[in-house]
């Protein structure tokens, strides 16, 4: 029989890879979204936000040292993530992971889809010689400079497929992609920072945590986690398995008390306060959250321990991305 040993959860914004110099300049590129999703689960824009902030607050987490010391940690925390999973070795990992419009579109955007073809594809992007240095470094934390093949654990994710249905999911599956495209980001993310390449058989499993209107509720995220536990533990096969949640915790709009209130509750394994989060909360990046959630249920046998939280901020309006590194062992 089949088994959970180890969980992971990381977040996998762009500032991951960015040097911390750079990133007022993302700071500055947030003054063009006309969506930024506050604390009280509404969009502002840019100017609209700084109205509802206290931004002299916020402009004192805007120095050199406090960029450069939050950099440092968010490398600290993946390394120990890494570090983890080259300790608990299990035989294959499954990625919780969103489709941000790379995938998927409006012609299909499956609530819950798992791959299960022989490989997964991480294709390099293409960077034109003129993109700026910050967009440079972040795409190689994303995505390899040569195309690579990832071998997929397909049996298991037929598997997982199978006992879905027979749990009364009513899942997507896909076990090819077009000759031009490669995994997502999400999944990319995990395959360059936390496997460090390493070919480990994984299952890409996708959740739509970003698009109405059939974002998974965070009820229905806990459950599936439980259903791939349960998956998992009646496969035949004696495996040692992994899960790893990619994504969140808050952004583009930090949001510290949503952050730390799921947090504790992950902790405590308060399934009420989990599931129970305001899905008007669970929105742009603040939606990812999602994928932490599923996790939580994957691993409800195991204990929780936050590695470290950091919130990021990158303008006087509050937009950043707060970053979050778990294990569940």
């Amino acid at each position: 029989m089949a088994e959970i040993v180890l969980g992971l959860g990381s977040s996998h914004s762009p500032q991951l890879s960015t040097p911390p110099e750079m990133w007022l300049t993302y700071g500055a590129g947030d003054k063009n979204h006309t969506e930024l999703w506050a604390a009280d689960g509404r969009p502002y824009s840019f100017d609209q936000l700084m109205d509802t902030v206290d931004h002299v607050a916020i402009e004192k987490e805007l120095t050199d040292a406090k960029f450069e010391t939050r950099y440092n940690a968010c490398q600290k925390g993946i390394a120990t993530l890494g570090e983890t999973l080259e300790t608990a070795a299990p035989d294959i990992l499954l990625i919780l992971g969103d489709d941000q419009l790379e995938v998927f579109s409006d012609q299909n955007m499956p609530a819950i889809l798992v791959y299960w073809g022989q490989t997964l594809k991480n294709m390099p992007p293409e960077i034109p010689d003129s993109a700026p240095a910050h967009r440079k470094a972040n795409a190689w934390g994303w995505f390899a400079p040569e195309e690579i093949d990832y071998p997929i654990a397909s049996g298991l994710g037929l598997h997982i497929i199978e006992s879905l249905i027979d749990q009364d999911f009513d899942v997507s599956h896909s076990k090819v992609l077009r000759p031009d495209q490669g995994m997502g980001h999400a999944f990319g993310y995990v395959y360059q920072r936390i496997l460090q390449r390493k070919p480990i058989p994984t299952v890409p499993i996708m959740v739509n945590t970003y698009y109405p209107p059939n974002q998974v509720t965070p009820k229905r995220c806990y459950q599936l986690g439980q259903a791939i536990r349960a998956a998992v533990e009646s496969w035949e096969d004696d495996a040692r398995v992994g899960v790893v949640a990619s994504g969140g915790l808050s952004h583009f709009v930090i949001d510290e008390d949503l952050d730390h209130n799921v947090i504790k509750a992950m902790e405590n394994r308060d399934v009420e306060a989990l599931t129970c989060i305001p899905r008007e909360k669970l929105n742009s990046g603040n939606s990812e959250i999602r994928n932490w959630i599923a996790a939580a249920g994957a691993t409800e046998h195991l204990d929780m321990k936050m590695i470290d939280y950091v919130p990021c901020y990158r303008s006087p309006a509050g937009t950043g991305c707060a970053m979050g590194f778990a294990q569940w062992t």
